[in-house]
């Protein structure tokens, strides 16, 4: 039976590492093929990494691709470091707090269905096309499913275990932070995760409309050139930059919720 259980986790293992690279290989493979057949609708990869190169020697708008990989991510790092400081707090009030709940559910509810981008027009007209919208837009998009799951997460502790702190003689505030905000923790962490990519989604939409640096300006400035090769740039340092939040996070909710591996 061991010998059994030890093959099944070695064939496992080498799945898990074989499938991504098939899937990418598969990827690769039907990029050549698509470019070969029609080059004016999808350049080669050869001319990508060629192109991918030069921009980190020759300037886009007086920024390397470095520099604008760097805006966009400060843009997005200061508006979660604002939405997590306030949306995990405000999502754990209204969580464990009943009159909170009735007080602000309501208008949370009416403001949660509407996505981020229906925002842009509100705010350039109130705000401009400057620093300060870009990142407000981008706050706008991590702080609603920040508070969704770090709510749920509160309302979804179980009962049993606050009443057994009760009974304990445990206060609200020792229950809260000793039972009921550990065991909410992976319902927290996966709001962060959500947060992040929708942060880094709503950045890049924010990017395509008036900014100067960013990877969402480098798109369009694409579009526009009708440079499909930078557009490709773009969206690949795009997704590589978001896979590696991505399996960040994974590796710090590990150390932080060992439990929920």
């Amino acid at each position: 039976m061991n010998e059994s259980y030890k093959r099944n986790k070695t064939v496992h293992a080498v799945l898990y590492w074989a499938l991504p690279v098939l899937a990418v290989g598969l990827i690769a493979g039907g990029w050549i093929l698509f470019s070969g057949v029609h080059p004016e609708l999808m350049p080669q990869p050869q001319s990508v990494w060629e192109r991918f190169l030069l921009t980190f020697t020759k300037p886009i708008a007086k920024t390397t691709l470095i520099g604008h990989a760097a805006a966009s991510l400060r843009r997005v790092l200061i508006a979660l470091m604002i939405a997590w400081a306030f949306g995990i707090c405000f999502g754990i009030l209204i969580g464990w707090s009943r009159k909170a709940k009735a007080f602000f559910g309501s208008i949370f509810e009416v403001i949660r269905p509407i996505p981020p981008i229906a925002w842009i027009p509100l705010i350039i007209m109130w705000f401009g096309i400057g620093e300060f919208p870009k990142v407000l837009l981008v706050f706008i998009g991590t702080f609603v499913p920040l508070v969704i799951n770090t709510s749920t997460g509160i309302e979804m502790v179980d009962k049993i275990n606050i009443q057994v702190g009760k009974i304990f003689g445990g206060k609200n505030i020792q229950i809260l932070k000793e039972i009921v905000i550990p065991t909410a923790l992976p319902s927290i962490f996966a709001g962060i995760r959500t947060s992040v990519s929708s942060g880094w989604t709503t950045v890049l939409a924010a990017e395509m409309l008036g900014a100067k640096e960013g990877l969402g300006s480098l798109v369009t400035r694409g579009w526009q050139g009708s440079d499909l090769a930078l557009v490709l740039v773009s969206v690949i340092t795009i997704a590589i930059i978001g896979a590696l939040l991505s399996v960040s996070l994974q590796k710090l909710e590990k150390v932080v919720c060992p439990w929920n591996n």
